[in-house]
């Protein structure tokens, strides 16, 4: 089978490196990729907005699965296009996206299937949305609407800030992804990740991870996409994971089958594990970024069957019936970003000895933002490259990742130096030294 992947992060350069040990797949192309990819798969440069030339490739290239990665062609309609066409597809319709591409429907569908998540107002008038937060109190959550890059959500600590971010996404700071807002509740506890394969009807739980959003060490600073992660999320024990199928992903499979929309694809729940239990923060359609870098490294089965069983759906899916075993060990992704990330920074700076750098074998290096140029490998994005590996613990595989990184010669790039800092605690407390 041929397989195309489309998109250029890290999050893709891991799906392709998973996919291409199956013993499934005859070629992997990937659009556009990146400077990393090139050993596992043909970089080719398709055009994801243009549905029909992607048909036209599909078929000349005789591909049997097309696995999305990024948001956005999933909420434009590309796989919906593709089914049309008869062409698989991983990843959902664009209506069933919405669950990623507009917060306001995605509360409202908790509100209606009576999923745990914090208490919220959609609005499109600044004045009311003040007058809600007066209301509510601070400190409290200010988010656009729409997609934003993983940057369209403000935690306000005081009025001042509420209303400035009111203000700001509803003047354009985020396009037409704040041309609506959702004002919610501050949630106190810890933030997780879980995912789930859905083929529209049934679930394959997949794993945990838990991400570091902020830029700068101790989580402050702005959000950004991801500076770093690692799998599984300790907070994540068998009961919370229990909890969150039955109480959110369950009730989510239902909801969006009786609305007439079945889900298939991968759901991305982004948690916080209050006193209650686990209330939904937020979904995403794709996986995470840089969770799925981990994800992938602890993933020991083949994926393609899975990501097919969710393409064929329409109760042929039987996604449930596969077998997904794991690595026992953890796995811990550090981020390499550009000085400046996430707001502006230098591109085309040139990064060296990442040959060296990856030459243990539980440790791999993803490219994100990065292009090859006459066997020279040159930054070109915010994050850059995650470093990834496994270990005995999360801080034996936290100190193969700092080994890697601090091999690599690029002056231009920086990272946090405490991913994975709450698991390491953990650790510590219950066993120390």
């Amino acid at each position: 089978m041929n397989i195309l992947v489309i998109g250029a992060g890290g999050r893709e350069h891991a799906l392709v490196w998973k996919i291409s040990m199956s013993p499934l797949v005859d070629k992997i192309f990937v659009s556009p990729g990146n400077g990393g990819m090139s050993d596992l798969a043909e970089c080719i440069p398709l055009d994801e907005t243009d549905h029909d030339a992607m048909v036209e490739f599909c078929r000349d290239k005789n591909i049997g699965l097309v696995v999305i990665g990024p948001e956005a062609p999933l909420v434009a309609g590309l796989v919906d296009h593709l089914e049309k066409e008869n062409i698989p597809a991983f990843g959902p319709s664009a209506y069933a996206a919405q669950l990623e591409g507009s917060k306001g429907f995605t509360k409202d569908i908790c509100t209606k299937y009576n999923i745990p998540t914090a208490a919220y107002g959609r609005f499109g008038n600044a004045a009311e949305a003040k007058d809600f937060v007066r209301k509510k109190g601070t400190p409290i959550v200010i988010k656009a609407d729409g997609l934003a890059a993983g940057k369209g959500v403000i935690i306000a600590e005081n009025e001042p800030q509420a209303f400035a971010a009111i203000d700001d996404i509803l003047g354009g700071q985020f396009g037409d992804a704040g041309a609506e807002l959702v004002v919610e509740e501050f949630l106190l506890g810890e933030e997780a990740s879980f995912f789930a394969l859905c083929d529209g009807d049934n679930i394959l739980p997949l794993a945990t991870a838990q991400d570091h959003k902020r830029v700068g060490e101790g989580d402050t600073g702005l959000n950004t996409g991801g500076m770093g992660a690692y799998s599984p999320a300790p907070v994540m024990t068998d009961e919370m994971t229990a909890r969150t199928i039955n109480e959110i992903i369950l009730p989510t499979v239902r909801g969006m089958k009786q609305e007439g929309h079945p889900f298939k694809g991968v759901f991305f729940a982004g948690l916080m594990i209050t006193d209650k239990g686990p209330e939904l923060i937020e979904y995403n359609v794709r996986f995470g970024d840089p969770e799925c870098q981990v994800l992938m490294m602890r993933m020991k089965s083949d994926i393609v069957p899975a990501l097919m069983a969710c393409a064929q759906g329409n109760g042929q899916g039987n996604v449930d019936k596969i077998e997904m075993v794991w690595h026992d060990q953890p796995a811990l992704s550090v981020v390499m970003a550009a000085k400046g990330y996430p707001e502006s920074y230098k591109k085309n700076t040139e990064i060296k000895n990442l040959e060296p750098a990856g030459q243990d074998k539980d440790t791999y290096i993803f490219h994100a933002g990065t292009k090859c140029e006459e066997g020279k490998i040159f930054a070109i994005g915010g994050r850059v490259l995650n470093i990834t590996a496994m270990g005995a613990s999360v801080e034996i595989a936290q100190g193969k990742a700092y080994t890697a990184l601090d091999q690599i010669d690029w002056p231009e790039g920086f990272c946090r130096r405490d991913i994975g800092w709450r698991a390491v605690k953990r650790e510590e407390l219950s066993d120390p030294k």
